[in-house]
């Protein structure tokens, strides 16, 4: 009798351990590292701000994420980095990670969770859908989405379309256009604007003759671009911009990268913003 009561006993005991650990595991905190700031913004719109333990340097809004650790650029990011904060879920979009990098996190067996971007109002509003989803938070993403649609009823287009050229910029060693299929294309276009640059997609390096050939009403920088070439000022020295109509009418608008070119939840406020600016 005494020898079933100790085997019963044991096995109670096993019982509890395992229960103990099994409630462990599923209380074990979510601890996600966001390689995307779009991703990051809807994240933090969600209420799950707490959750993140890093991010990557695209993530600048809300302001509280710059006070956590940085793992790089999305482009360039290396596993060791992300690893050294021991996620659970890492995400981003389907653009920026590696392959290899996705493969070195899940052989770490980290949960790695990149989405499509579309860049649309469509596509802006799936992806905050499929946030949600991914964080069981659903519940949350009707508001986000009746606060986009807000946004963008706000938006007042130029009475005629401007030709917008897009100059990226990290100093005059560095400058970029945007072609088609870009969202910078993509933004102005809902803006009211039309892409000066035609006849190939993506980025390519500015020259002076294609500046001049594109001949834009309007240039557009981000603000730290046109702050590494020295201002309007020295944008306006840039060869080619003097002969085109944007330069010789001064016109040349400025935004927040992320605001500008990040898709998510502020894409409304964004699109107005630069409509008003287009519109002057």
């Amino acid at each position: 009798m005494l020898l079933r009561f100790s085997t019963f006993l044991k096995a109670g005991l096993l019982l509890g351990l395992l229960l103990l650990s099994v409630a462990s595991r599923a209380a074990a905190p979510v601890r996600i590292v966001s390689l995307s700031g779009t991703v990051s913004e809807i994240i933090c719109d969600l209420g799950l701000q707490s959750q993140l333990v890093g991010v990557d340097v695209t993530s600048t809004f809300p302001a509280a994420l710059t006070k956590l650790p940085k793992v790089g650029h999305n482009r360039n990011i290396s596993a060791e980095g992300v690893l050294a904060l021991s996620p659970t879920i890492v995400v981003g979009t389907t653009e920026s990670l590696k392959p290899e990098v996705v493969s070195q996190l899940k052989s770490a067996g980290i949960t790695v969770q990149l989405f499509t971007q579309e860049y649309s109002v469509a596509g802006t509003k799936k992806l905050i859908q499929q946030v949600a989803a991914t964080f069981n938070a659903s519940a949350k993403a009707p508001a986000l989405l009746q606060k986009l649609d807000a946004d963008l009823v706000k938006i007042r287009k130029p009475a005629k379309a401007p030709k917008v050229l897009f100059i990226y910029a990290r100093g005059s060693g560095t400058m970029m256009v945007a072609g088609q299929n870009t969202p910078l294309e993509k933004v102005i276009g809902l803006a009211g604007g039309q892409n000066a640059a035609t006849g190939f997609t993506d980025f390519k390096p500015l020259t002076a003759e294609a500046l001049v050939a594109a001949n834009p009403d309007v240039l557009l920088l981000f603000d730290s671009g046109l702050e590494s070439l020295g201002g309007k000022a020295g944008l306006l020295q840039v060869p080619g911009v003097a002969q085109t109509n944007a330069g010789r009418t001064g016109r040349v608008v400025e935004m927040d990268g992320q605001l500008l070119s990040g898709f998510g939840p502020r894409l409304g406020q964004a699109t107005a913003e630069l409509a008003s600016k287009l519109s002057k």
